[in-house]
C-alpha cells in the first residue's frame, strides 16, 4: 500500500504556472506507475497523466498535451505535474495515484490506479 499527499494548488491567472507535488509514502514507490487525475465541478475524474517507474516513458490527455510535464524523484518519493499555460477549463481538483501492482504499463484508466491521494485545489481566474 501507497499513501499519497497532494500538494501545491492555489489560484492563478490564465497563462500562469504551477507545479504540483504528490509526496508517496509505504511500499514501492520507486518502480510504481503513477499518475495524476482531475475532477472540475459536476464532471466525473478524468485522466491528465502517467509515468511508468524512470519517467521514460509518459502518457498525457490530449487537453494537457504540450502545456503539463509528469516527473518524478524516485529518491524524495515524490511525483510532480508541472502545468504551464494555464487555462480556466484546468480548474479542478488534482489527484495523484499510483498503481502498485504495475511498473511499466500504462493507462488511462482510474481502475488501473489502487492508491489515491486527496486531492489539491487548482484554480484559474480568466
Amino acid at each position: 500500500q501507497v499513501q499519497l499527499v497532494e500538494s501545491g494548488g492555489g489560484l492563478v491567472q490564465t497563462g500562469g504556472s504551477l507545479r504540483l507535488s504528490c509526496v508517496a509514502s509505504g511500499r514501492s514507490f520507486s518502480r510504481n506507475v503513477m499518475g495524476w487525475f482531475r475532477q472540475a465541478p459536476g464532471k466525473e475524474r478524468e485522466f491528465v497523466a502517467t509515468s511508468n517507474w524512470s519517467g521514460a516513458n509518459t502518457v498525457y490527455a490530449d487537453s494537457v498535451k504540450g502545456r503539463f510535464t509528469i516527473s518524478r524523484d524516485n529518491a524524495k518519493n515524490t511525483m510532480y505535474l508541472q502545468m504551464t499555460s494555464l487555462k480556466p477549463e484546468d480548474t479542478a481538483i488534482y489527484y495523484c495515484a499510483a498503481n502498485t501492482r504495475a511498473f511499466s504499463t500504462l493507462s488511462r484508466a482510474k481502475s488501473s490506479f489502487d492508491s489515491w491521494g486527496q486531492g489539491t485545489q487548482v484554480t484559474v481566474s480568466s
